[in-house]
């Protein structure tokens, strides 16, 4: 089995925490923009991965 499958639902994971990361309050708050846009933007390009790579694999003998 390809170990890369897990690295690719951990960084979907990594995504949704860093969207979700409370930054109100902090000296940080002023990137909550920029890191909301980063874990979209990998939540939706790792999810394309796993999806390419599980209909590759179907299709494939």
């Amino acid at each position: 089995m390809d170990n890369r499958i897990f690295l690719f639902l951990a960084t979907i994971l990594s995504g949704f925490a860093l969207i979700r990361v409370p930054l109100d309050g902090s000296f940080l708050e002023g990137v909550s923009p920029v890191t909301d846009i980063i874990g979209f933007l990998t939540v939706i390009i790792f999810s394309l991965v796993l999806i390419y790579k599980g209909v590759k694999g179907l299709f494939s003998k």
